[in-house]
C-alpha cells in the first residue's frame, strides 16, 4: 500500500526547531510500519490550521491522486481545524485519507472529531483574547502589575475545557464501539462494556464499563453529531 505523508506546523519557529514536526514523522513512520506500507513522498508545510488556502497540501493531494496513494496525516487537526474544510476536502479531492490518531474512523466519527477540534481552536482564541484584555486593563490600573480574569470567568473556561476533554475521550471510545459493531458484530451495550473491559480500557474515572456507561458515551457522541 502506498502513502503520501503530509506534515504541518503552525509557525516558522516550529518548522526550524522541529518542534511537533518530528513527533508527526515518528507517528506516521510507526503507523505505516504496522500497515506494511510504503511512503512514496512526503510534504511539509508551515501554515495555520485555520487557513484553507495551503499550496503544499494541494500538492500532496494532487500527487496522492496521481499515484492512487493514500494521504496519511499524523493527527486529524494537522489537516485542518474547520469541520467544513476537512469534510469538503475529503469529499471532493478524490483521495483516500488516513489519520494515525484515528485509524479506523469513518465519516461520522471524523465529523464529530473535527467539530471537537474546531471548538478547541475557538476556546484557545477566546482564552487568548480574554487574557490580553485583562492584561491591558490591569496595566492601566496598576501601572504594570498583571492581574487574572475574574474567578467566575476562570471557572467557566475551566468547565469548558473539561467538557471538551471528556468529549474527546468519549469519542475515541465511541470509535472503538463502532469498530466492535462492524468487525466483531457486537450489538449489545453489555457486549460493548465487556469488550472494552477486556481491552483494558477504563472509564473516565478509571472504573469498569457497564451497559449504562456505554449508553452515555453513545448518547453523547450522537448529540455532538446532531
Amino acid at each position: 500500500m502506498q502513502f503520501v505523508a503530509y506534515y504541518r506546523v503552525s509557525t516558522q519557529k516550529q518548522g526550524r526547531s522541529g518542534l511537533g514536526l518530528e513527533a508527526q514523522k515518528d507517528a506516521v513512520a510507526r503507523h505505516i510500519k504496522t500497515k506494511g506500507g510504503q511512503i512514496v513522498a512526503s510534504f511539509q508545510e508551515v501554515e495555520s490550521g485555520r487557513m484553507n488556502d495551503r499550496p503544499v497540501l494541494k500538492e500532496a493531494v494532487a500527487l496522492a491522486k496521481k499515484q492512487q496513494a493514500t494521504l496519511v496525516v499524523a493527527k486529524l487537526d494537522r489537516l485542518g481545524r474547520k469541520v467544513s474544510y476537512i469534510l469538503r476536502l475529503i469529499d471532493e479531492s478524490g483521495v483516500k485519507f488516513h489519520f494515525c490518531d484515528y485509524p479506523d474512523a469513518d465519516k461520522l466519527t471524523i465529523t464529530i472529531l473535527a467539530a471537537v477540534a474546531e471548538r478547541e481552536s475557538e476556546l484557545i482564541s477566546e482564552r487568548t483574547k480574554a487574557g490580553l484584555a485583562v492584561k491591558k486593563k490591569q496595566l492601566k490600573k496598576t501601572g504594570g502589575r498583571l492581574g487574572n480574569p475574574t474567578p467566575t470567568e476562570s471557572l467557566k473556561k475551566a468547565h469548558k475545557q473539561i467538557r471538551v476533554k471528556k468529549l474527546t475521550r468519549d469519542l475515541k471510545v465511541f470509535e472503538i464501539i463502532q469498530e466492535l459493531r462492524a468487525k466483531a458484530f457486537v450489538n449489545t451495550l453489555e457486549g460493548f462494556a465487556q469488550c472494552l473491559n477486556l481491552r483494558g480500557i477504563s472509564t473516565a474515572r478509571n472504573g469498569k464499563w457497564t451497559a449504562t456507561s456505554v449508553r452515555r458515551v453513545i448518547a453523547g457522541a450522537e448529540r455532538a453529531a446532531a
